[in-house]
């Protein structure tokens, strides 16, 4: 991604980083108000303003196969791949998509192998650290989920830092999923909740979904609550969730494409949403 000399955000207050990112009122974008930023989105004609999704999610399928297709190694695969989400994400902030989760990379893909994982480990530093200026400039916010303690130190750092540069962005909210796994997340959830019961801080039975959800990684700091998927694509023709967001999802709109994932395009977003626009979306409510 294209780098930007000056942030609109520099002069914001930054909050000392946790394990969530901790957000504060964002900052407005210079020369922009969300009315103008409304008035300003240029839909494609199949799309409906009012009908899209608020937030999508993507597992990112099909790299390796790729680079094998054109008799490249993997890695060529992968810096595909990540020319598709950079374009992901700057279509979704255009279309007025307001938050978009991406599965880089998952707890099960830490058993490829050495060079691969390191490959892809100076990878995501890198696309990080490209990108923040990018991100301020145009009011994407940042975070990254996972379990971090597995990450190279220099990652983590600059994971860290990219987050609280970022903030206090408000147009998009970007969430890259590195060593992820949706059933840690739930583990990890269940046993802050059983710690909380062992300090008699808490009650078995205040337990509910919302206090469940409050310890889940994806879990919103403040305010600017982010919803659940509306939308999750899957790439590569593979039909199944492969351990992502596995409680976040129980109510997502599943699209599966045999697009891979360096070559999912506009078309393929496109597709995607027009999709999700013609679902009839109940949650178990008759109509």
């Amino acid at each position: 991604m294209p780098l930007s000399s000056h942030s609109p955000a520099a002069a914001c207050q930054l909050l000392a980083p946790s394990r969530r990112t901790r957000l504060l009122t964002p900052c407005p974008r210079a020369g922009a108000t969300p009315a103008a930023e409304a008035s300003a989105l240029v839909l494609p004609g199949a799309l409906r303003a009012e009908s899209l999704p608020r937030h999508v999610a993507v597992v990112m399928d099909g790299n390796a196969r790729w680079a094998r297709a054109r008799g490249l190694p993997s890695a060529a695969g992968h810096e595909a791949g990540r020319r598709a989400l950079e374009e992901t994400v700057r279509l979704s902030r255009a279309w007025g998509v307001r938050a978009l989760t991406a599965f880089a990379f998952s707890h099960e893909n830490w058993s490829r192998p050495k060079v691969e994982v390191e490959f892809l480990m100076g990878l995501f530093e890198r696309v990080i650290h490209e990108s923040v200026a990018e991100f301020l400039r145009d009011g994407i916010r940042l975070r990254v989920i996972g379990d971090s303690s597995r990450l190279p130190d220099s990652l983590q750092k600059m994971a860290r830092e990219a987050e609280e540069a970022t903030r206090n962005n408000s147009q998009l909210d970007l969430t890259l999923a590195i060593s992820y796994s949706g059933r840690r997340d739930i583990v990890q959830a269940c046993q802050s909740l059983a710690q909380k019961v062992h300090d008699k801080v808490l009650r078995p039975e205040d337990i509910d979904e919302s206090l469940f959800a409050a310890e889940l990684e994806t879990s919103p700091a403040d305010e600017y609550e982010v919803p659940y998927p509306d939308l999750l694509i899957r790439t590569s023709g593979e039909l199944r969730l492969s351990n992502f967001l596995l409680w976040q999802s129980a109510y997502s709109e599943l699209f599966f494409t045999d697009t891979l994932w360096p070559d999912f395009g506009e078309d393929d977003y496109l597709e995607a949403l027009v999709s999700f626009q013609n679902r009839d979306r109940r949650f178990g409510v008759r109509k």
